[in-house]
């Protein structure tokens, strides 16, 4: 009997629900400066305070600058996705719209959308600053750089979406930062080579992502071409973003019967 079918079935992934659930994201953040201030200048001041406090060395602001270009804009959307996201559940919100002819699909590409255009704007401001303003000497081209801040950003997005299914609370989405972003902070060869790591280590440097945004933006600052390192590190933390969507999508259910 057509009873027993739900009658809001999840449909093929639709460019006009995905868009208007962006739209929707984006006029509440709207209404939010603070997160908006969060996530767009947060990076800037960083690499600004960054820049001067290696005043009297430049060439250490040269060496680790290109890395926190892509770390830091990683690690601030994380923290906006993860908690906007949060909200979003536990008022309701995404209950409602999962009670909606509207896929999990829809629901997890709006969102990356929204949060993506704003990674957009974050990556530009970032690599501006860093390479016009103040003076980050690389050797390859800014533009390569933007793709790989733009690229941390929209994993940062995905990893945010992904841990907001596990967390009760605001406070309970920010515990997740040492859990998921430090290891790979420490691990991704910031601080010390990764070859010059303990094995065990290195191994498990190997497997997380923001080891290879580091080596991306590593191959820019050294290379006038793109080199067949840079295109594998940039195809991996791109499958990283897009493989974390889809657990995203897969933990999204509704909380009641």
């Amino acid at each position: 009997m057509s009873a027993t079918t739900a009658p809001h079935a999840p449909r093929a992934l639709s460019s006009a629900r995905t868009t208007a659930t962006a739209a929707r994201v984006l006029r509440q953040l709207r209404h939010d400066p603070r997160t908006i201030a969060l996530m767009l200048l947060v990076p800037c001041v960083m690499l600004l305070l960054l820049r001067y406090v290696f005043d009297g060395s430049p060439r250490t602001f040269d060496t680790i600058g290109a890395s926190l270009l892509g770390i830091f804009p990683l690690i601030t959307m994380f923290l906006v996705t993860s908690i906007a996201t949060l909200r979003e559940r536990t008022s309701g919100t995404l209950e409602r719209l999962l009670a909606m002819p509207l896929g999990k699909g829809d629901l997890i590409a709006g969102y990356a959308l929204a949060f993506g255009a704003l990674a957009i704007i974050q990556s530009a401001l970032a690599t501006g600053l860093a390479v016009w303003i103040l003076g980050l000497d690389v050797t390859g081209s800014p533009w390569l750089l933007l793709l790989v801040a733009l690229l941390d950003a929209l994993l940062g997005t995905a990893l945010g979406l992904f841990v907001s299914a596990f967390a009760a609370s605001e406070f309970q989405a920010v515990q997740f930062m040492p859990a998921v972003i430090f290891p790979q902070l420490l691990l991704c060869g910031l601080f010390t080579p990764r070859s010059d790591m303990h094995p065990a280590l290195e191994a498990v440097s190997d497997v997380l992502p923001m080891s290879y945004a580091v080596d991306a933006m590593n191959e820019v600052l050294r290379h006038t071409e793109v080199t067949t390192t840079f295109v594998r590190d940039v195809l991996v933390v791109a499958g990283c973003a897009l493989l974390v969507l889809g657990l995203g999508a897969a933990t999204l259910r509704r909380r009641t019967a």
